[in-house]
């Protein structure tokens, strides 16, 4: 019996589907515990390019059954539409299971996204526009309608009824949009519901009876720590709780089966959407990260802010999450750096912080303290072991790990599934 999490600890991108894959031959069960089609994955797999949103990364596994959980907010338009790309480059998707609890993205869901983040002007959030906070809304306002409700057309259309009659007066009356029909609505979500069905079930004892077998689950949050709608930096982030403690939530599996958590990250920091981001970078390094390392969103396209390694922000994560173990990713983006910046610590209004400060305020003022750490230019592309990295990049990892407070057990060094250095098992205990 082993379940083991896997949490972004930045701000999302860090390469948690490279993680996912990379343990993905040796687990059972593959679990999306939260988010929607906001979370893109970027996965290579024998060189070919795969973009995930919604599905697991798992998805690509041969032996993986992938499993979308109850905390996951699900358009079935996306689903379905990645699905069939899958298919298409002869991935086989039929083992998909989905909880009958998650809960539907309707297309009113992403109407009301997009005419209320135009409505905050400066102060948008820099949302995805895919409908996954307002149906996280719902859901929380107890409007929310979930797969479940597919499967019975009268109580969806009643659960639909009682939605609309908020969100029409809010369409029609505030943002000047057309008033939406019910049976519009339920025509969409019934126009699913044949495809749908073989693949709805009871998550939370699919999953318990799996880990009570001796099954290996792997839960693959989406979006990152510093999205989380508690712990990060509110309210620059997504509706859900990304975190370790959300993927028992998402998944129906409780605190005591979680054996390990492994926090991703990059060998340095990138954001997508506004808010606070101490570390980044406005000149010619930001656009080195950003082109070297290819940041731009799975999703969007946008370019990715960029900055260097953040061990307060890393601190925090570990912290917040409880990580066993970190999987630092890119390592490769910085080679040919002849000194590498590391934030140790903030200054705030001339007053430094070791760790991460109370208030919003403060961490929006907050300005990087660096240390300085010798680069390296020879190709570690092709390195399996840390023996094999050259003297300053290992000795770069090493510091990664004593100042972020948590042993670092595999390293990122391409794009490639084979390009891990795995320093300890990340599923077995040593």
């Amino acid at each position: 019996m082993s379940a083991v999490v896997i949490v972004g600890a930045q701000w999302g991108d860090e390469g948690k589907g490279k993680a996912t894959d990379l343990l993905g031959p040796r687990v059972d069960y593959v679990v999306k515990p939260n988010g929607g089609n906001n979370a893109g994955h970027t996965v290579v797999v024998n060189g070919q390019k795969f973009e995930l949103k919604l599905l697991p990364a798992g998805i690509l596994s041969e032996n993986a059954v992938p499993v979308i959980g109850n905390g996951v907010v699900v358009n079935p338009e996306a689903l379905f539409a990645e699905i069939e790309g899958l298919e298409a480059r002869g991935a086989d998707t039929s083992r998909l299971k989905i909880s009958a609890n998650a809960h539907l993205v309707a297309p009113y869901h992403q109407t009301m996204d997009k005419v209320t983040e135009r409505f905050l002007g400066k102060r948008a959030i820099g949302t995805t526009g895919r409908g996954i906070g307002p149906a996280y809304m719902d859901k929380v306002g107890r409007l929310g309608i979930r797969v479940q409700d597919i499967l019975d057309e009268s109580i969806l259309r009643q659960k639909v009824e009682g939605a609309l009659r908020q969100k029409n007066e809010l369409l029609v009356k505030v943002y000047n949009r057309r008033h939406v029909e019910v049976d519009e609505i339920v025509e969409y979500f019934m126009s699913y519901a044949e495809r749908l069905k073989p693949m709805i079930v009871d998550t939370t004892q699919l999953l318990n009876k799996a880990l009570d077998e001796g099954k290996t689950l792997l839960m693959e949050g989406g979006q990152a720590t510093f999205l989380d709608v508690d712990h990060g930096t509110y309210p620059f982030v997504t509706s859900s709780n990304p975190t370790s403690g959300g993927a028992c939530v998402g998944s129906g599996v409780g605190p005591t089966r979680i054996s390990r958590v492994i926090g991703i990250q990059k060998a340095y920091t990138t954001r997508v959407g506004a808010g606070p981001f101490p570390t980044e970078l406005f000149d010619e390094m930001g656009e080195f990260l950003r082109t070297t390392g290819g940041e731009f969103g799975v999703n969007t396209g946008r370019p990715r802010r960029c900055g260097w390694y953040d061990a307060v922000l890393a601190r925090q994560a570990v912290r917040i999450n409880g990580f066993t173990d970190l999987f630092i990713t890119k390592l490769d983006v910085l080679t040919g750096l002849d000194k590498i910046p590391v934030c140790v610590a903030y200054d705030v209004d001339g007053v430094r912080h070791d760790e991460m400060p109370m208030t919003q305020t403060e961490f929006h003022h907050a300005k990087p303290i660096f240390e300085y750490y010798d680069g390296w230019t020879e190709n570690i592309s092709d390195a399996k072991s840390l023996d094999e990295l050259p003297e300053n990049a290992r000795k770069y990892v090493l510091k990664l790990e004593e100042i972020s407070g948590c042993r670092i057990s595999a390293i990122g060094v391409g794009p490639d599934r084979d390009q891990t250095i795995v320093v300890r098992d990340l599923i077995n205990e040593d």
